[in-house]
């Protein structure tokens, strides 16, 4: 779960070559110590969807200035999801770490839905347990509290994306064809207050898929 689909803003993002540095005409003292700080872009190292958290809804890929050391920043490698990612896209951690039933399931469920003309694309799925945390310092920023934030995002230990267990879809329309159809493929909207949050419950494909919890908070698997 997280409290808005994360998705980085660019397929892909090439590394910044730091070209050189422009001295003022007068020169300074070497011995005077004036450090220059370091630039990076690391799009492999994520917030998206979206690594992407330099903001909830871009966290990744993006210019940091580094001073003194350099700091390490999240990207693909650790959950970020780049623009357009469907299913189907191996080539990204953030999919290809998804259990391997749900990534199934999603995969006839995204090729059914296709067929009635509707796409189905990836927001968010497997995060490492950095990127989690990153996301919960965030919704922590956004909502004010601890508490209120727990709504809509869980801990690294507790999360069914660490685990590889959730993953969040989009666009409205693929939400708006899943909410009938996930069943079918074992598909299931958790919390009501995140209609992008989809778990693999197979008993869904005769029995439907379970009540759904108000939102986190309320789910005993984040109490732990």
């Amino acid at each position: 779960m997280t409290y808005q689909p994360a998705r980085t803003r660019t397929r892909r993002i090439p590394r910044i070559l730091v070209a050189g540095l422009v001295f003022a005409a007068a020169a300074i003292p070497a011995a005077d110590g004036f450090g220059v700080p370091a630039f990076s872009s690391s799009s492999s190292a994520q917030p998206s969807a979206s690594a992407r958290p330099t903001s909830s809804s871009s966290p990744g890929a993006s210019l940091t200035a580094v001073l003194p050391t350099q700091r390490h920043a999240l990207g693909e490698a650790d959950g970020a999801i780049p623009d357009d990612t469907t299913v189907f896209d191996d080539s990204v951690p953030g999919v290809a770490r998804l259990d391997p039933a749900l990534l199934a399931a999603l995969r006839r469920a995204t090729t059914a839905a296709a067929e009635d003309g509707v796409e189905l694309y990836v927001n968010s799925g497997w995060r490492s347990p950095a990127y989690e945390e990153q996301l919960l310092r965030e919704a922590t920023s956004k909502y004010g509290s601890e508490r209120e934030a727990a709504r809509w995002v869980a801990t690294p230990d507790t999360s069914a994306h660490v685990s590889g267990d959730a993953v969040d879809i989009g666009p409205v329309e693929a939400t708006a064809w899943l909410s009938p159809h996930g069943s079918r493929y074992g598909l299931c909207q958790i919390y009501r207050n995140e209609r992008w949050h989809y778990e693999l419950r197979p008993k869904a494909i005769e029995h439907g898929c379970p009540s759904m919890y108000a939102d986190a908070a309320h789910d005993p698997r984040m109490q732990h």
